[in-house]
């Protein structure tokens, strides 16, 4: 499971830019949920079934866990429990990565008009 994990988020290509032990406990922590008979799963509170957890999981790739690198990198909260964080990252990241980067892109966008218009 380790290995298919790894290959599928081209984890050899990860690891000559971030950190390994990082990485390593992200794969770990898919492999846990992957592997887990467990009913369901709690992640932000919401109680989710196993089989939507394992779906997003088996759906991420290198572009995801870079997301969630970064997430966790700019997060200026305190984290009481890093692996239920870590577990909400990865589980979001499919479905809020785009939405994440465009509203980067319009931020941006916007204080180049506004540095414009203040010339």
């Amino acid at each position: 499971m380790r290995d298919m994990i790894r290959v599928h988020i081209d984890y050899d290509a990860l690891v000559q830019e971030y950190d390994r032990d990082h990485l390593d406990e992200m794969v770990s922590l898919m492999v846990e949920v992957l592997c887990s008979c467990s009913p369901t799963f709690t992640i932000s509170g919401n109680v989710l079934p196993s089989e939507l957890v394992k779906e997003r999981m088996c759906s991420l790739n290198s572009c995801h866990i870079e997301y969630a690198i970064k997430s966790m990198n700019e997060t200026g909260r305190d984290i009481h429990n890093i692996k239920q964080y870590l577990l909400a990252v990865l589980f979001n990241a499919p479905a809020s990565m785009n939405n994440h980067y465009d509203a980067m892109i319009r931020r941006d966008r916007w204080r180049q008009i506004n540095e414009a218009v203040a010339l």
